[in-house]
């Protein structure tokens, strides 16, 4: 197993974490939030979390952010040509998963070395970011989620990426649905990311649960790699699970017997400890 670690980028930093909590910078923003894993004794001095410019915290049993600056409603993270505008949701996210710029490299290098056009399917897309790099590295992507809002979301990211001509089909609809309609047209791909919740719901109300359908969901897409395929990535969050069951998954299927596949947890690096706070499982495959 590795880990896949990162110290961030000019507009995204993880200062400290702790006592339940992370200290992260967003562009010129500084923000305080809830990281259950977090138990261990926080680094800096409680003089620097009180620069925060938003907490997120929990009061009478509702969960909220707190400004103690004023915040715009969003504003942009820059990585590299991608642009993503993040924003104080209330489920304490900002819209974009910094760790997964190492996924969004990955992705755009793979992309770049096929001289042939490249098609991606990105499955639980949430707001775009490695649709994005997918697209700006050439690829035709089709970017599927079952949120409207979530949707738009990813739009707005394309927009002020200033990639509104890149081919990008949007599609609002529940994943397993989706993918079993790709495979009785016949659809191919060449590359597929896929970032599946441990429950949730389509836009029509159809249930999804990891533990039962995720099996399901990798041989359908498998049958949409058929043809020359390129990579494949499985991030999972909030999982109780090691990446050892990803891997069992994925083996069970002959595409990922060959090439390389590597598995493990993705992590940020906090800037002053180098100390490593675990954000979720991964799978990355890519073909020889």
């Amino acid at each position: 197993m590795k880990i896949f670690s990162t110290k961030g980028w000019d507009d995204y930093q993880l200062l400290d974490s702790g006592n339940g909590e992370r200290l992260e910078i967003f562009g010129q923003y500084r923000l305080t939030r809830p990281d259950p894993q977090a138990i261990w004794k926080k680094k800096l001095p409680e003089s620097e979390w009180q620069k925060s410019d938003a907490i997120f915290f929990k009061k009478d049993k509702k969960e909220q952010w707190v400004s103690k600056t004023s915040l715009p409603p969003f504003w942009p993270i820059v990585y590299k040509n991608i642009k993503l505008h993040a924003k104080l949701s209330p489920f304490k996210h900002t819209g974009l998963f910094p760790e997964q710029h190492l996924n969004w490299d990955f992705i755009a290098d793979n992309v770049k070395k096929s001289q042939d056009q490249v098609n991606v399917l990105n499955l639980f897309a949430y707001t775009g970011g490695a649709t994005l790099a997918a697209a700006d590295a050439g690829a035709h992507v089709t970017h599927v989620d079952a949120s409207r809002p979530t949707i738009g979301w990813a739009r707005e990211n394309q927009s002020i990426s200033n990639l509104g001509e890149k081919p990008i089909r949007w599609i609002l609809d529940d994943v397993m649905k989706f993918v079993k309609r790709e495979v009785k047209r016949g659809t191919i791909y060449h590359g597929i990311i896929m970032d599946p919740p441990v429950y949730g719901h389509g836009p029509g109300g159809e249930r999804w649960d990891f533990a039962e359908h995720f099996p399901l969901l990798i041989e359908e897409c498998v049958q949409l790699m058929r043809d020359n395929p390129l990579f494949f990535i499985v991030n999972a969050y909030a999982i109780s699970s090691s990446s050892l069951m990803l891997e069992n998954v994925l083996r069970d299927h002959e595409i990922f017997q060959k090439g390389t596949l590597e598995i493990g947890e993705l992590a940020l690096e906090e800037k002053e400890s180098k100390r490593y706070l675990s954000t979720g499982m991964i799978a990355r495959w890519k073909a020889e």
